[in-house]
């Protein structure tokens, strides 16, 4: 008899310990929902999702004993948490949760919505109020991130905290637009998305469940269902021995769509039982899954009793299992929030100290950015090299990079048209031959002839045919030009982000630093303009000895490759080229006292009888040297631009 009473204790002892336990953990949750840290961290929850017309309010009312407002067709535009609390006496308290969108006026104003109810008659009036308050009205097509705040407290009650969410919308009608089955579908699937949230998918047995898109979401969503509880509303419809029976109850079984939670089965009341209490309701139920195929099921899989104990029982368990990783997000978030007021720095409550903080903040802004451009990265601000900001930092080397890049653009998209010998092979896009360039010229020629003797030709010609060719440098330098002032531009908000807080970036942007930006990118088009302008126009002068060297090379060249076609042709019949060693005689040829005039003539003739062609073939030749020389100029022109 002792052993058994000491046995009973322990029992008692242990389930209010534990009680407690599971009440203190769902308050804490609570708590901080109720401050909106939901918004910055996801919090363990249980949401309560399903089609519209699925059961889901009734599933509710019979959850928590509170007769929620029902509208068919009608879209609840706004989600309701539901808190129930075990305790001696009921009471029932209504507030609102602000969204994370509110000012702060609106915040305070949301905030002060707080009514207790001394009758649940009451609870529909006061709903129709919170929403009035919140700005959603029936008919409009206005959605809100306010949370309606339901706290539930009673002898009867469970431990436990609901979301409920608005039912996915199937087609649109005059009171809910393409629109709104867009937004609701949002706001579920963001709910649905948090890792932390236990998903009790209702499917109403009264249509196909394949048809309904709550399970399409949840598989989608929870591919492996670990987080996903299936509730099946009116069974009561579907007839006895029907096919449609047999599917939901292999549903049920979690047979055709497994989740880790199973299936639950409720019978809430249909439309002629609408007036009647909630015990005559749970009696009701009661008897339903007492006959028929239903009675095959475990109790505890059936009915609303056994489902308020189990959903309080898996909440527990989901806020358990998320508690070390909750705790650690939201550390981090507290982290963040500290770096944020570090930023903030000392009180700045009078202009004195507000001039003190500018000037620290000038001091700290002129030595970080001149070891940036100086190329001295040992500051903490810099970070990691290897990171995107890390390397957005490194402003010199950021520059010095896009120096390079221009470089190698302009020498390969520089030129209008890059001029090719004719066995290099098919035209690609951008080229020309030397040929029909010099065709090109000769026809220019003779329209620009003055005073030259044959042969000759008017330098200015050279500068009209350099013009065009160096045409896409203009629209290469700015690309540089803006790309540079982008990349400074970052890297000066980087820079004022790690110095200030947002409050102040913007202010400094805004009043200080974007005005300034846009006066230097304007100087820095101007002095482009000037730069280029002798490129674009006005007689072709240089006096940079390059430029001599340069033809001479490419003549020097040309000389060359028509030597050797000469021994080409002189050396083999056959019409093989020496262009490489292993085409050389393979035998040496033996040279005659009489063969080396033939060799030697062979080698030395060159005439043109054609004075133009002549003439256009030195125009290309001083043109492409004059382009050679500019280019480099270019280069350092524009990358030295202060």
């Amino acid at each position: 008899m002792d052993a058994t009473d000491s046995h009973q204790r322990f029992s008692t002892t242990f389930e209010t310990t534990q009680s407690n336990e599971k009440l203190a953990l769902l308050d804490d949750i609570d708590r901080l929902r109720s401050q909106g840290i939901s918004h910055f961290v996801q919090l363990p929850q249980l949401i309560v999702c399903g089609d519209q017309s699925s059961g889901k309010s009734s599933a509710l009312e019979a959850i928590s004993g509170i007769p929620f407002p029902i509208k068919d067709n009608i879209c609840t535009r706004f989600a309701t948490e539901v808190i129930l609390r075990r305790a001696p006496s009921p009471s029932i308290s209504v507030g609102i949760v602000p969204g994370p969108s509110r000012s702060k006026d609106e915040r305070t104003r949301l905030l002060d919505f707080k009514y207790s109810l001394p009758k649940l008659e009451e609870f529909s009036n006061l709903v129709d109020r919170a929403k009035n308050f919140m700005g959603v009205i029936d008919g409009s097509s206005a959605f809100s991130t306010d949370v309606l705040r339901l706290e539930i407290s009673g002898p009867d009650q469970p431990h436990l905290t609901i979301v409920d969410l608005p039912g996915l919308i199937h087609s649109e009608n005059k009171l809910q637009t393409a629109k709104d089955i867009e937004v609701v579908q949002s706001m579920v699937h963001e709910y649905m998305s948090n890792r932390r949230s236990i998903i009790l998918a209702v499917v109403s047995a009264k249509n196909d469940y394949a048809n309904q898109i709550i399970l399409k979401l949840a598989r989608q969503i929870d591919k492996h269902g670990d987080r996903t509880m299936g509730i099946i509303t009116k069974p009561d419809t579907l007839s006895a021995g029907s096919e449609s029976e047999t599917a939901f109850i292999s549903l049920a079984k979690n047979m055709d769509i497994s989740f880790r939670l199973g299936w639950h089965i409720l019978r809430n009341r249909n439309f002629e039982e609408r007036n009647t209490s909630l015990d005559e309701r749970h009696q009701a139920e009661k008897r339903f899954f007492e006959q028929g195929a239903w009675r095959e099921f475990p109790r505890d899989a059936v009915g609303v009793s056994a489902l308020r104990d189990k959903l309080s029982d898996v909440l527990f368990d989901q806020i358990k299992a998320e508690l070390p990783s909750l705790i650690k997000d939201i550390q981090k978030q507290i982290d963040g929030c500290q770096k944020v007021l570090s930023k903030l720095g000392p009180t700045r409550g009078t202009v004195d100290q507000q001039r003190l903080y500018l000037l620290q903040v000038s001091q700290d802004f002129q030595e970080i950015s001149k070891a940036a451009v100086d190329g001295s990265y040992g500051h903490e601000f810099f970070g990691d090299p290897r990171s995107r900001d890390g390397v957005a930092k490194r402003l010199r080397a950021v520059v010095q990079n896009l120096n390079v890049q221009f470089a190698e653009t302009v020498r390969l998209r520089g030129q209008l048209r890059r001029v090719v010998e004719e066995n290099e092979g098919p035209l690609k896009p951008g080229t020309v031959t030397r040929t029909d360039f010099i065709g090109e010229i000769k026809d220019l020629l003779k329209t620009t002839r003055g005073r030259e003797l044959p042969g000759t030709f008017n330098p200015l010609i050279v500068g009209d045919l350099f013009c065009e060719q160096s045409k896409p440098w203009e629209s290469l330098a700015r690309q540089h030009i803006k790309r540079t002032w982008d990349n400074t531009r970052l890297f000066l908000d980087l820079l004022i982000a790690y110095l200030t807080d947002e409050s102040i970036m913007d202010g400094l942007f805004q009043h200080v630093i974007d005005p300034l930006m846009e006066e230097n990118f304007k100087l820095l088009s101007r002095k482009l303009e000037e730069i280029l302008k002798p490129y674009q126009k006005g007689h072709p002068i240089t006096y940079n000895h390059y430029y001599t060297e340069t033809v001479q090379k490419v003549k020097e060249k040309r000389y060359r490759d028509e030597t050797t076609q000469k021994l080409q042709r002189y050396l083999y019949s056959d019409g093989r080229q020496i262009n490489k060693p292993s085409l050389l005689p393979e035998k040496s040829v033996s040279v005659t006292d009489s063969s080396i005039p033939m060799l030697v003539s062979s080698l030395t003739s060159k005439t043109e009888a054609d004075m133009d062609r002549y003439a256009c073939a030195e125009i290309l030749d001083c043109m492409e040297a004059y382009y050679k020389v500019n280019l480099l100029e270019l280069f350092g022109r524009v990358t030295l631009i202060k």
